[in-house]
Protein backbone atom coordinates (compact mmCIF):
# COMPACT_ATOMS: atom_id res chain seq x y z
CA UNK A 1 0.00 0.00 0.00
CA UNK A 2 1.15 3.23 -1.20
CA UNK A 3 0.13 6.29 0.58
CA UNK A 4 0.99 9.84 -0.97
CA UNK A 5 0.09 12.81 1.64
CA UNK A 6 0.33 16.18 -0.11
CA UNK A 7 -0.34 20.11 0.45
CA UNK A 8 1.63 20.02 3.40
CA UNK A 9 2.33 23.65 4.72
CA UNK A 10 5.31 22.39 6.93
CA UNK A 11 7.14 19.47 7.12
CA UNK A 12 8.52 19.01 10.66
CA UNK A 13 10.85 17.15 12.76
CA UNK A 14 13.12 15.87 9.61
CA UNK A 15 16.21 13.78 10.60
CA UNK A 16 18.81 12.25 8.78
CA UNK A 17 18.89 7.87 9.05
CA UNK A 18 21.03 7.14 12.12
CA UNK A 19 20.49 9.79 14.37
CA UNK A 20 19.04 8.37 17.63
CA UNK A 21 18.70 11.47 20.23
CA UNK A 22 20.23 15.05 20.15
CA UNK A 23 22.17 16.63 22.67
CA UNK A 24 22.94 20.25 23.78
CA UNK A 25 22.83 22.76 21.07
CA UNK A 26 21.47 19.87 18.67
CA UNK A 27 18.02 19.97 20.21
CA UNK A 28 17.81 23.85 19.20
CA UNK A 29 16.87 23.21 16.00
CA UNK A 30 13.82 21.52 13.99
CA UNK A 31 14.71 20.99 10.78
CA UNK A 32 11.63 21.44 8.01
CA UNK A 33 10.07 21.77 4.97
CA UNK A 34 7.57 24.45 2.98
CA UNK A 35 4.98 23.15 0.74
CA UNK A 36 5.94 19.21 0.77
CA UNK A 37 4.54 16.12 -0.05
CA UNK A 38 5.96 12.46 2.01
CA UNK A 39 5.10 9.38 0.94
CA UNK A 40 4.77 5.97 3.07
CA UNK A 41 4.60 2.31 1.91
CA UNK A 42 3.53 -0.47 4.13
CA UNK A 43 3.54 1.83 6.72
CA UNK A 44 7.17 3.31 6.06
CA UNK A 45 8.48 6.47 5.11
CA UNK A 46 9.99 6.26 2.10
CA UNK A 47 10.22 10.02 0.64
CA UNK A 48 9.35 13.13 1.24
CA UNK A 49 10.16 16.29 -0.70
CA UNK A 50 9.41 19.44 -1.83
CA UNK A 51 7.93 18.74 -5.19
CA UNK A 52 5.53 16.57 -5.79
CA UNK A 53 5.79 12.94 -5.72
CA UNK A 54 4.66 10.47 -8.09
CA UNK A 55 1.56 8.20 -8.06
CA UNK A 56 0.16 6.17 -4.97
CA UNK A 57 -2.87 4.33 -3.77
CA UNK A 58 -3.88 6.34 -1.34
CA UNK A 59 -3.75 10.40 -0.82
CA UNK A 60 -4.08 12.28 1.92
CA UNK A 61 -4.59 16.15 1.62
CA UNK A 62 -2.93 17.93 4.41
CA UNK A 63 -4.92 20.85 3.27
CA UNK A 64 -1.88 23.15 4.04
CA UNK A 65 -1.48 21.61 7.69
CA UNK A 66 1.89 20.61 9.35
CA UNK A 67 2.98 16.93 9.05
CA UNK A 68 5.32 15.80 12.12
CA UNK A 69 6.00 12.92 14.50
CA UNK A 70 3.81 11.36 16.75
CA UNK A 71 4.69 12.24 19.86
CA UNK A 72 6.37 9.31 21.97
CA UNK A 73 5.52 9.01 25.71
CA UNK A 74 8.41 7.24 27.69
CA UNK A 75 7.02 7.38 31.12
CA UNK A 76 3.09 6.04 31.93
CA UNK A 77 1.26 4.31 34.47
CA UNK A 78 -1.80 4.73 32.75
CA UNK A 79 -3.04 0.37 33.47
CA UNK A 80 -4.85 0.99 36.87
CA UNK A 81 -7.92 0.92 38.31
CA UNK A 82 -10.27 3.58 39.65
CA UNK A 83 -9.12 6.56 39.67
CA UNK A 84 -7.75 8.84 43.41
CA UNK A 85 -10.22 11.90 43.09
CA UNK A 86 -10.81 11.68 47.02
CA UNK A 87 -6.85 12.07 47.43
CA UNK A 88 -7.37 15.44 45.16
CA UNK A 89 -9.07 16.54 48.22
CA UNK A 90 -6.04 16.24 50.41
CA UNK A 91 -3.78 17.59 47.97
CA UNK A 92 -6.31 20.73 47.96
CA UNK A 93 -6.13 20.87 51.99
CA UNK A 94 -2.37 20.67 52.22
CA UNK A 95 -1.19 17.47 52.59
CA UNK A 96 1.65 16.23 51.03
CA UNK A 97 2.25 13.33 48.22
CA UNK A 98 4.51 11.93 51.31
CA UNK A 99 2.39 12.49 54.05
CA UNK A 100 -0.79 10.83 51.48
CA UNK A 101 1.76 7.57 51.03
CA UNK A 102 2.51 7.28 54.87
CA UNK A 103 -1.09 7.36 55.42
CA UNK A 104 -2.10 4.16 53.55
CA UNK A 105 -3.09 6.32 50.19
CA UNK A 106 -1.01 7.27 46.99
CA UNK A 107 0.14 3.91 45.39
CA UNK A 108 -0.81 1.68 47.98
CA UNK A 109 -4.80 2.93 47.47
CA UNK A 110 -3.95 2.30 43.70
CA UNK A 111 -3.13 -1.45 44.52
CA UNK A 112 -6.35 -2.52 46.53
CA UNK A 113 -8.18 -1.02 43.69
CA UNK A 114 -6.40 -3.25 40.95
CA UNK A 115 -6.31 -6.19 43.45
CA UNK A 116 -10.39 -5.97 43.22
CA UNK A 117 -10.49 -5.31 39.55
CA UNK A 118 -10.99 -8.18 37.11
CA UNK A 119 -8.28 -8.09 34.12
CA UNK A 120 -10.70 -7.86 31.73
CA UNK A 121 -11.93 -4.82 33.45
CA UNK A 122 -8.54 -3.52 33.87
CA UNK A 123 -8.21 -3.95 29.96
CA UNK A 124 -11.00 -1.47 29.58
CA UNK A 125 -10.16 0.88 31.77
CA UNK A 126 -6.65 0.74 30.14
CA UNK A 127 -7.57 0.76 26.52
CA UNK A 128 -9.90 4.15 27.45
CA UNK A 129 -6.94 5.65 28.42
CA UNK A 130 -5.01 4.67 25.73
CA UNK A 131 -7.55 5.52 23.06
CA UNK A 132 -7.32 9.05 24.47
CA UNK A 133 -3.57 9.48 24.17
CA UNK A 134 -3.65 8.53 20.74
CA UNK A 135 -6.27 10.63 19.84
CA UNK A 136 -4.02 13.09 21.50
CA UNK A 137 -1.16 12.70 19.05
CA UNK A 138 1.10 9.80 21.51
CA UNK A 139 2.07 7.39 19.22
CA UNK A 140 4.33 5.32 21.49
CA UNK A 141 3.69 4.40 25.14
CA UNK A 142 5.87 3.14 27.76
CA UNK A 143 3.74 1.62 30.52
CA UNK A 144 4.52 0.66 34.16
CA UNK A 145 3.31 -1.94 36.23
CA UNK A 146 3.72 -1.20 40.18
CA UNK A 147 0.45 -1.00 41.62
CA UNK A 148 -0.10 -5.03 42.15
CA UNK A 149 2.89 -4.89 44.68
CA UNK A 150 1.98 -9.00 44.97
CA UNK A 151 3.25 -11.78 42.45
CA UNK A 152 -0.39 -12.31 41.26
CA UNK A 153 -0.90 -8.82 40.74
CA UNK A 154 2.05 -7.18 39.29
CA UNK A 155 1.69 -9.99 36.41
CA UNK A 156 -1.85 -9.19 36.01
CA UNK A 157 -0.88 -5.44 35.23
CA UNK A 158 2.15 -7.17 32.91
CA UNK A 159 -0.48 -8.96 30.59
CA UNK A 160 -3.15 -6.03 30.31
CA UNK A 161 -0.13 -4.53 29.19
CA UNK A 162 1.07 -7.12 26.63
CA UNK A 163 -3.15 -7.06 25.51
CA UNK A 164 -2.49 -3.40 25.03
CA UNK A 165 0.89 -4.28 23.00
CA UNK A 166 -1.03 -6.88 20.61
CA UNK A 167 -4.42 -5.22 20.46
CA UNK A 168 -3.97 -0.85 20.31
CA UNK A 169 -2.41 0.26 16.90
CA UNK A 170 0.18 2.17 19.13
CA UNK A 171 3.43 1.47 19.98
CA UNK A 172 3.72 -0.52 23.46
CA UNK A 173 7.32 -0.84 25.88
CA UNK A 174 6.23 -2.75 29.13
CA UNK A 175 7.87 -1.94 31.92
CA UNK A 176 8.00 -4.33 35.22
CA UNK A 177 7.57 -1.80 38.52
CA UNK A 178 7.68 -4.27 40.91
CA UNK A 179 9.57 -1.99 43.48
CA UNK A 180 7.20 1.11 43.25
CA UNK A 181 6.32 0.65 47.21
CA UNK A 182 6.45 -1.87 49.71
CA UNK A 183 2.78 -3.75 49.19
CA UNK A 184 1.26 -3.60 52.45
CA UNK A 185 1.45 -7.67 53.40
CA UNK A 186 5.49 -6.68 53.92
CA UNK A 187 4.99 -3.43 55.81
CA UNK A 188 7.51 -2.99 57.98
CA UNK A 189 9.40 -5.64 55.91
CA UNK A 190 10.94 -3.93 53.21
CA UNK A 191 14.07 -5.98 52.57
CA UNK A 192 12.11 -9.08 52.41
CA UNK A 193 9.82 -7.26 50.19
CA UNK A 194 12.87 -6.66 48.11
CA UNK A 195 14.37 -10.52 48.07
CA UNK A 196 10.53 -11.09 47.42
CA UNK A 197 11.06 -8.61 43.81
CA UNK A 198 14.34 -10.39 42.92
CA UNK A 199 13.56 -14.02 43.64
CA UNK A 200 9.78 -14.26 42.91
CA UNK A 201 8.78 -11.49 40.65
CA UNK A 202 11.79 -11.06 38.44
CA UNK A 203 11.78 -14.62 37.33
CA UNK A 204 8.11 -14.98 36.52
CA UNK A 205 8.36 -11.81 34.39
CA UNK A 206 10.80 -12.80 32.67
CA UNK A 207 9.82 -16.73 32.34
CA UNK A 208 6.52 -15.08 30.45
CA UNK A 209 8.57 -12.31 28.67
CA UNK A 210 6.46 -9.57 30.01
CA UNK A 211 8.79 -7.21 30.38
CA UNK A 212 11.02 -4.73 28.17
CA UNK A 213 12.52 -2.95 31.17
CA UNK A 214 12.79 -2.93 34.92
CA UNK A 215 12.22 0.01 37.29
CA UNK A 216 12.47 0.98 40.71
CA UNK A 217 10.93 3.99 42.66
CA UNK A 218 14.74 5.17 44.09
CA UNK A 219 13.71 7.95 46.58
CA UNK A 220 13.30 9.33 49.75
CA UNK A 221 10.76 7.17 51.78
CA UNK A 222 10.88 4.13 48.47
CA UNK A 223 13.50 2.04 48.04
CA UNK A 224 17.46 2.65 48.39
CA UNK A 225 19.94 2.84 46.69
CA UNK A 226 21.32 -0.28 47.68
CA UNK A 227 18.01 -2.42 47.44
CA UNK A 228 18.09 -0.60 44.07
CA UNK A 229 21.18 -1.92 43.11
CA UNK A 230 20.39 -5.58 44.28
CA UNK A 231 17.07 -5.66 42.10
CA UNK A 232 18.75 -3.76 38.81
CA UNK A 233 21.47 -7.13 39.92
CA UNK A 234 18.93 -9.31 39.68
CA UNK A 235 17.86 -8.10 36.35
CA UNK A 236 20.97 -7.93 34.53
CA UNK A 237 20.48 -11.95 35.06
CA UNK A 238 17.43 -11.70 32.78
CA UNK A 239 18.71 -9.48 30.56
CA UNK A 240 16.33 -6.75 31.06
CA UNK A 241 17.19 -3.37 30.84
CA UNK A 242 16.59 -0.57 33.42
CA UNK A 243 14.65 2.54 33.46
CA UNK A 244 15.21 4.41 37.22
CA UNK A 245 12.39 6.62 38.86
CA UNK A 246 14.99 8.98 40.97
CA UNK A 247 15.35 12.27 42.47
CA UNK A 248 11.59 13.44 42.66
CA UNK A 249 11.55 13.83 46.23
CA UNK A 250 15.08 14.28 47.53
CA UNK A 251 18.56 13.86 45.90
CA UNK A 252 18.21 9.94 46.19
CA UNK A 253 21.50 8.81 44.32
CA UNK A 254 18.71 7.31 42.01
CA UNK A 255 20.72 9.17 39.39
CA UNK A 256 24.28 7.71 39.93
CA UNK A 257 23.38 3.93 40.14
CA UNK A 258 21.03 4.26 37.29
CA UNK A 259 23.88 4.96 35.22
CA UNK A 260 26.14 2.27 36.59
CA UNK A 261 23.68 -0.27 35.86
CA UNK A 262 23.25 1.33 32.29
CA UNK A 263 19.79 2.24 32.52
CA UNK A 264 18.40 3.37 29.54
CA UNK A 265 16.82 6.60 31.12
CA UNK A 266 16.53 8.10 34.70
CA UNK A 267 13.27 10.10 35.40
CA UNK A 268 11.49 12.81 37.63
CA UNK A 269 14.83 14.70 38.05
CA UNK A 270 12.92 16.90 39.95
CA UNK A 271 15.35 17.60 42.46
CA UNK A 272 18.90 17.43 41.17
CA UNK A 273 22.63 18.99 41.95
CA UNK A 274 25.24 19.50 39.38
CA UNK A 275 26.41 16.38 40.41
CA UNK A 276 23.68 14.64 38.47
CA UNK A 277 24.41 16.13 35.34
CA UNK A 278 28.19 15.18 35.60
CA UNK A 279 27.12 11.46 36.30
CA UNK A 280 24.93 11.77 32.92
CA UNK A 281 27.79 12.90 30.99
CA UNK A 282 29.06 10.48 28.92
CA UNK A 283 26.77 7.98 29.52
CA UNK A 284 23.71 6.34 27.21
CA UNK A 285 21.52 7.41 29.73
CA UNK A 286 18.51 9.50 28.96
CA UNK A 287 17.67 12.27 31.76
CA UNK A 288 13.86 12.29 31.46
CA UNK A 289 11.92 15.12 33.21
CA UNK A 290 8.17 15.07 33.65
CA UNK A 291 6.79 18.77 34.16
CA UNK A 292 2.90 17.17 34.78
CA UNK A 293 3.67 16.04 38.00
CA UNK A 294 5.27 18.95 38.52
CA UNK A 295 2.27 20.94 37.66
CA UNK A 296 0.12 18.65 39.31
CA UNK A 297 2.02 18.27 42.69
CA UNK A 298 3.80 22.19 43.11
CA UNK A 299 7.01 20.33 42.85
CA UNK A 300 10.01 21.86 41.34
CA UNK A 301 10.69 21.62 37.49
CA UNK A 302 13.57 19.86 36.52
CA UNK A 303 16.53 21.44 35.28
CA UNK A 304 15.97 20.71 31.79
CA UNK A 305 18.08 24.22 30.31
CA UNK A 306 20.89 23.84 32.48
CA UNK A 307 21.05 20.01 31.34
CA UNK A 308 20.94 20.97 27.75
CA UNK A 309 23.69 23.87 28.53
CA UNK A 310 25.81 21.16 29.66
CA UNK A 311 25.70 19.68 26.74
CA UNK A 312 23.65 16.80 27.61
CA UNK A 313 20.13 15.38 26.41
CA UNK A 314 16.82 15.70 27.82
CA UNK A 315 13.46 13.89 27.18
CA UNK A 316 10.04 14.96 28.23
CA UNK A 317 6.86 12.30 29.36
CA UNK A 318 3.44 12.93 31.08
CA UNK A 319 3.73 10.43 33.96
CA UNK A 320 0.09 9.87 33.33
CA UNK A 321 -0.90 8.11 36.53
CA UNK A 322 -4.02 8.62 39.16
CA UNK A 323 -2.14 9.85 42.04
CA UNK A 324 0.81 12.74 40.40
CA UNK A 325 -0.16 13.17 37.07
CA UNK A 326 -3.74 11.92 35.52
CA UNK A 327 -3.53 13.34 31.97
CA UNK A 328 -1.05 11.90 29.20
CA UNK A 329 -1.53 15.17 26.74
CA UNK A 330 1.57 15.78 25.56
CA UNK A 331 1.11 19.08 23.56
CA UNK A 332 1.05 20.39 27.79
CA UNK A 333 4.01 18.26 28.90
CA UNK A 334 5.11 20.51 25.63
CA UNK A 335 3.59 23.22 26.62
CA UNK A 336 4.76 23.00 30.31
CA UNK A 337 8.36 22.50 28.80
CA UNK A 338 8.59 25.79 27.62
CA UNK A 339 6.20 28.07 30.12
CA UNK A 340 7.54 26.76 33.19
CA UNK A 341 10.76 24.73 32.50
CA UNK A 342 12.03 27.78 29.41
CA UNK A 343 12.83 25.67 26.96
CA UNK A 344 12.33 26.62 23.60
CA UNK A 345 9.85 25.77 21.17
CA UNK A 346 12.61 23.70 19.15
CA UNK A 347 14.19 22.17 22.65
CA UNK A 348 10.39 21.10 23.75
CA UNK A 349 9.53 19.67 21.00
CA UNK A 350 12.79 17.17 20.25
CA UNK A 351 12.01 16.11 24.06
CA UNK A 352 8.69 14.87 23.29
CA UNK A 353 9.86 13.33 20.37
CA UNK A 354 13.20 11.92 19.02
CA UNK A 355 14.41 12.23 22.76
CA UNK A 356 11.85 10.49 24.60
CA UNK A 357 11.52 7.94 21.69
CA UNK A 358 15.22 7.27 22.61
CA UNK A 359 14.32 6.85 25.89
CA UNK A 360 11.60 3.99 25.14
CA UNK A 361 13.96 2.51 23.02
CA UNK A 362 12.35 3.31 20.08
CA UNK A 363 14.35 6.53 18.30
CA UNK A 364 15.76 3.70 15.16
CA UNK A 365 11.62 3.41 14.28
CA UNK A 366 9.96 6.79 15.63
CA UNK A 367 10.69 10.01 16.72
CA UNK A 368 11.75 12.08 13.84
CA UNK A 369 10.51 12.25 9.90
CA UNK A 370 13.27 9.90 8.67
CA UNK A 371 13.46 7.78 5.55
CA UNK A 372 12.84 4.23 6.83
CA UNK A 373 11.63 4.62 9.90
CA UNK A 374 7.41 3.71 10.67
CA UNK A 375 4.68 6.80 9.60
CA UNK A 376 4.09 7.47 13.29
CA UNK A 377 2.54 10.79 12.34
CA UNK A 378 0.26 13.94 13.20
CA UNK A 379 -1.13 16.01 10.40
CA UNK A 380 -2.49 19.04 11.99
CA UNK A 381 -4.80 22.22 10.93
CA UNK A 382 -2.68 25.12 9.27
CA UNK A 383 -0.19 26.62 11.92
CA UNK A 384 1.79 29.67 12.20
CA UNK A 385 4.48 28.39 13.60
CA UNK A 386 6.13 25.34 15.84
CA UNK A 387 5.71 28.02 18.74
CA UNK A 388 1.59 27.64 18.23
CA UNK A 389 1.57 24.30 19.07
CA UNK A 390 2.57 25.11 22.96
CA UNK A 391 1.55 28.51 22.95
CA UNK A 392 -2.07 27.87 22.28
CA UNK A 393 -2.25 24.08 23.98
CA UNK A 394 -5.78 24.39 24.34
CA UNK A 395 -6.74 25.49 20.84
CA UNK A 396 -7.23 21.67 19.40
CA UNK A 397 -4.67 21.62 16.26
CA UNK A 398 -5.11 17.56 15.22
CA UNK A 399 -6.78 16.91 12.13
CA UNK A 400 -5.35 13.26 11.64
CA UNK A 401 -3.24 11.03 13.30
CA UNK A 402 -1.79 8.09 11.36
CA UNK A 403 -0.11 5.02 13.21
CA UNK A 404 2.25 2.14 12.10
CA UNK A 405 3.20 -0.45 14.77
Amino acid sequence: MKTVIYNIGTLAGILPEGIQKLEGAQMNQVECIENACLVIEDGIITEFGASAIGDGDEYIDAKGGWVMPAFCDSHTHIVYAGCRDGEFRDKIAGLSYEEIAARGGGILNSADLLHATSEDELYRQSMERVNEIMAKGTGAVEIKSGYGLTLEDELKMLRVIKRIKETAPITVKANFLGAHAVGRAYRGRQSEYVDMVCNDMLPAVAAEGLADYVDVFCDEGFFTVEETARILEKAAEYGIRPKIHANELAVSGGVQVGVRYNALSVDHLEKTTDAEIEALRGSGTMPTMLPGCSFFLGLPYGRAKDYIEAGLPVALASDYNPGSSPSGDMRFVMALGCIRMRLTPEQSFNACTINSAYAMGVSDTLGSITVGKKANLIITKPLPSLAFIPYSHQTPFIEKVILNK
